[in-house]
């Protein structure tokens, strides 16, 4: 009997069904900021404020005081008291929170991250608040990002029993390019040796390929400790000595008298010795230590 060869579309279909159900949380979490917004008694207000630690939050003990500096006035000003696309900085959502590096068991165990780290906030907001409605909602939310880690978990595994990567990233990638001598050591880069106790110090790697060492005294790869070169004196950065003023490219006022109040000998002539500096031009010591390429 032939063996079914793996099928990726489970995978998309997958991250489809997640993709949803996690915009569905959005919403969620949209309506309840907004019914939390609608309307909130001005009395709870009143009450937090008599805890010094939330009273000095809200702005003080005084009424007033705390409904005007306890809400945020975008809620009013821009939204009408409706949940915005916002984290809770108030900082815009943006394309910077989709992480897809077209790897896929890279991206699962960036998930897995993010939903453990998601999860332990929602814990942390449950704790925080007494409000019936508000906590089975969250408890709603534990559950489900509990199996979504589960989900990632199993995901990661699958995808690595599917042939289509191994455990390390990349791959899969020849070994045979990689420094092996180093690949599965244990640096102790810091006083103490009680890291040596550790799963990650001794017994086969994880991928099966090695045993893991443990180095106690790592010593320097290399002895160069050569300082970076100048920069380039166009871009105008501190020098590592002094130097004599200098410009680049035509100069648009050079046919201007020097005022009465400013010292003629201030006033130095700047060099022209190197061409004008461009946003898409790569600066001469650059362009010299590049490899040539051998012509015909």
């Amino acid at each position: 009997m032939e063996q079914e060869q793996p099928r990726p579309q489970k995978y998309r279909d997958m991250l489809f069904d997640i993709g949803t159900e996690e915009i569905a949380h959005v919403e969620m979490l949209s309506i309840m900021i907004s019914r939390l917004l609608d309307k909130a008694p001005i009395g709870d207000q009143e009450e937090a404020a008599k805890i010094p630690i939330l009273g000095a939050a809200l702005g003080g003990s005084d009424p007033k005081d705390v409904i005007y500096a306890g809400m945020n006035p975008q809620h009013e000003i821009v939204s009408g008291q409706g949940a915005e696309a916002k984290d809770s900085m108030g900082v815009a959502w943006n394309g910077n929170f989709v992480t897809s590096s077209g790897n896929l068991l890279a991206d699962f165990r960036w998930n897995l991250m993010a939903e453990s780290q998601g999860n332990l906030q929602v814990s942390r907001l449950y704790e925080m608040t007494g409000d019936t409605g508000v906590r089975k909602m969250l408890a709603f939310n534990l559950a489900r990002d509990i199996m979504h880690q589960n989900q990632w978990q199993a995901a990661i595994e699958e995808v690595q029993a599917d042939g289509l990567h191994e455990f390390q990233i990349p791959s899969p990638f020849p070994l045979d390019r990689v420094m092996l001598s180093l690949a599965y050591t244990f640096w102790n880069c810091s006083q103490g040796t009680e890291s040596e106790r550790g799963r990650w110090a001794h017994g086969p790697t994880p991928d099966g390929n090695a045993e893991f060492s443990y180095l106690a005294d790592p010593k320097p790869l290399s002895h160069d400790t050569d300082e970076l070169s100048q920069s380039d004196p166009r871009l105008h950065g501190t020098p590592k000595q002094p130097m004599p003023p200098m410009s680049t490219g035509p100069n648009p006022v050079s046919g201007e008298e020097i005022p009465t109040n400013v010292k003629k000998d201030a006033v130095a002539k700047s060099s022209t010795s190197l061409p004008a500096l461009r946003s898409t031009g790569t600066p001469p010591r650059f362009r010299e230590a590049r490899p040539t390429r051998n012509r015909r």
